[in-house]
């Protein structure tokens, strides 16, 4: 049964008449945990009842393990999960640069949505990064509750309040708005080359993401049957994933390229293929002697940094012409497609044409691997008449692009 004792005061080493009460009670492991500071004797009583009325009502949490400083439980919380490779690292990514910089030696229970709102507004990375170390602290934090530590998570359901200079920041974004014309499309594969060119045309028609790209097989190219109706399709089950491998405290262990599963399940999916790409695709897997239908020339896959530098810019920037020096040939200029595109921006251009073209919203979430959010997600479904329409209008995009160019072939 809790009871409350003085506890004096002490000055310069002597105890002193004033004192304070200090309330005990009876844990369930037998011991018996303090609470001290209060003014009175009944207030300490009554407070050491409320923790064995919580204790029996099983929503007690012990006081001591609420001093845990949030960077000790971060680690812990991190080290007991294992999630795809790539999460652990973006994960890892952002508790290092953002959040325990900040939050490492602070107590979990004296953080409250207040501060932790008002820090995240003030980071001066990019806005949905701020929004995401949020998530990732309410995450951390409701582990503390599931397992004691704390009685609520106060991060949890709460919506951020963005400044106006970080939505400002965030609509700002040029990258997000990026999309390619066909014809860019199609100048810019011609740079590239048959090989190259081809991981380029694919993300634009078809919208697959850079990892999924990756993993893309000639056993990934099957056909869609859905009563009279046959399509080639493109198959995406798998990606690449690259990531820092880290070990249980966060140490570093080196870069990884590692097949994983794709992240979601509207990611898991067949793409319909326009005739035209279906031609393409169809004739490269035949004379693939890898595993992989996109790869280096030296084989394993593509770290994204490489491809960006060695494919997209020079084909997509343009480069300047390089006067004969010794030890370096002369290089003619090459005159700029489009300036910053990048494979994310294909991805975009896929759902662009989807827009264009007037492609339904139940096929056009399903074929970009998103999942429609509201329950016109539950009574809304493809149909052969939609796919047909889709297939159709990205053919005719592609060929009104091949007839403006006055090409017959992409490469010749």
């Amino acid at each position: 049964m809790a009871y409350a004792e003085k506890v004096y005061k002490v000055r310069n080493g002597k105890k002193t008449k004033q004192f304070t009460w200090r309330a005990r009670f009876k844990a369930p492991d037998g011991s018996w945990p303090s609470e001290p500071g209060f003014p009175t004797k009944k207030l300490a009583e009554e407070y050491g009842e409320q923790q064995e009325a919580a204790m029996r009502a099983g929503r007690w949490t012990d006081p001591t393990l609420a001093e845990t400083q949030f960077g000790t439980w971060a680690r812990e919380w991190m080290a007991a999960k294992s999630p795809r490779g790539r999460t652990v690292t973006t994960r890892w990514a952002r508790l290092e640069a953002h959040i325990l910089p900040r939050w490492e030696h602070t107590p979990i229970r004296q953080i409250t949505w207040f501060d932790a709102e008002g820090w995240a507004n003030n980071l001066t990375c990019d806005d949905v990064t701020a929004t995401h170390c949020l998530t990732l602290m309410s995450q951390i934090l409701t582990g503390a509750v599931d397992k004691g530590m704390i009685p609520v998570n106060p991060l949890f359901g709460r919506r951020r309040s963005r400044t106006a200079a970080a939505k400002e920041s965030q609509a700002a974004r040029e990258e997000d708005k990026l999309w390619a014309p066909a014809d860019v499309v199609l100048r810019v594969a011609r740079r590239a080359g048959p090989l190259d060119g081809l991981h380029i045309l694919t993300t634009a028609f078809t919208g697959v993401r850079w990892g999924e790209s990756l993993a893309l097989r000639p056993s990934s190219l099957g056909a869609r049957v859905e009563g009279e109706f046959t399509c080639p399709v493109l198959a995406v089950t798998e990606e690449v994933a690259e990531y820092a491998k880290r070990g249980p405290a966060g140490e570093r262990l080196g870069m990884v390229l590692a097949l994983e599963p794709v992240k979601t399940k509207e990611s898991k999916r067949r793409i319909d293929l326009p005739p035209f790409l279906a031609e393409l695709l169809t004739e490269h897997a035949a004379s693939v002697k890898g595993e992989f239908l996109f790869t280096p020339r030296g084989g394993e896959h593509w770290r994204r940094g490489n491809f960006s530098r060695q494919i997209m810019r020079p084909c997509a920037d343009g480069r300047k012409a390089v006067t004969k020096t010794r030890g370096r040939a002369e290089r003619a200029a090459v005159e700029s497609v489009m300036e910053g595109l990048t494979m994310r921006a294909l991805r975009h251009t896929h759902d662009t044409y989807q827009d264009q073209i007037g492609v339904r919203p139940s096929l056009m979430f399903e074929q970009a691997g998103h999942r429609r959010p509201g329950i016109k997600a539950v009574y809304q479904h493809p149909t052969p008449d939609m796919r047909r329409d889709r297939l159709g209008g990205l053919q005719e995009i592609y060929e009104g692009a091949m007839s403006a160019l006055g090409w017959t072939r992409v490469w010749e």
